[in-house]
C-alpha cells in the first residue's frame, strides 16, 4: 500500500482528493492535515510515502513546510498541489525539493499518475509544463528581482498583489502585523520598488498575475 498524507486547508479540496485516491486499491490515505503544523507533528512521529501538499497553506507556505519534511522524513515524496498556473511556480517548487507539481485544476486527470510516478523515484511534471521547465532551467543565472525573495517573502508578495492588506495577511498566515510589515519592507527593498501599486504592475509585467 502507498501511504499518503493529504495537506490542504480547504475541506472541499481534501474531500475531492480523497475521493480520487480512494478509488485505487493500493493507495491508503493515512492522515489529512489542514495546516503546516499538523503535517510536521504527524511526520515527527511516523513517516508516509507520499505527501500531497498545497503550496499555499496557512501559518507557513507549502515550500516552507517542504524544508522541514526533508529533515523529518527524508524518504517521503512530496507532490505539490497548487492553484497557480504551472508555468509560474513549478520551477520554484522543484528546486525546493518537491518530487512533482500539479495544479488543482488538473488533479482529477493527473493525480493518480503523479503519485505512482513519484513513488517510483521519478519526478512528475505535467506535459503542459515540460517545455516551460526546459526553457526556465536553461536561462542565464541572472535572476529577476522576485526570484531573489525567500519563500515567505514571495508568498506575501503574491498576497499583496492580489489585494490583501497587511492585517488580513497576518491573520491568514498566523503572523503579527509587525512581522508582515517587516517582510513587506524587505520585498520593496529587494525589488527596488516603493509601493504596492508598483508591485502589482511588476506582477502583471512578469506574468505572476493573469
Amino acid at each position: 500500500m502507498i501511504s499518503t498524507l493529504i495537506a490542504d486547508d480547504h475541506l472541499l479540496i481534501r474531500e475531492g482528493l480523497r475521493k480520487i485516491l480512494s478509488e485505487e486499491e493500493d493507495i491508503e490515505i493515512v492522515y489529512e492535515a489542514e495546516n503546516g503544523q499538523q503535517v510536521l507533528d504527524y511526520l515527527a512521529g511516523q513517516s508516509v510515502q507520499v505527501l500531497i501538499l498545497d503550496i499555499n497553506m496557512p501559518m507557513m507556505s507549502g515550500l516552507d513546510i517542504l524544508k522541514y519534511v526533508h529533515k523529518l522524513s527524508p524518504d517521503t515524496r512530496v507532490l505539490i498541489l497548487s492553484m497557480y498556473p504551472e508555468d509560474r511556480f513549478a520551477v520554484r517548487a522543484l528546486k525546493a525539493g518537491a518530487s512533482g507539481y500539479i495544479t488543482k485544476a488538473s488533479a482529477g486527470d493527473e493525480l493518480i499518475s503523479a503519485v505512482r510516478k513519484v513513488i517510483d523515484g521519478a519526478r512528475y511534471i505535467s506535459p503542459e509544463a515540460t517545455e516551460m521547465l526546459v526553457r526556465e532551467l536553461s536561462k542565464p543565472t541572472d535572476r529577476l528581482p522576485h526570484e531573489t525573495l525567500s519563500e515567505r517573502e514571495f508568498q506575501i508578495l503574491m498576497l499583496l498583489v492580489k489585494g490583501k492588506n497587511v492585517r488580513s495577511i497576518s491573520e491568514d498566515l498566523g503572523l503579527s502585523v509587525n512581522t508582515v510589515n517587516t517582510y513587506r519592507a524587505r520585498i520593496f527593498e529587494k525589488m527596488s520598488l516603493k509601493s504596492t501599486q508598483e508591485l502589482v504592475r511588476y506582477a502583471y509585467d512578469h506574468k505572476l498575475l493573469e
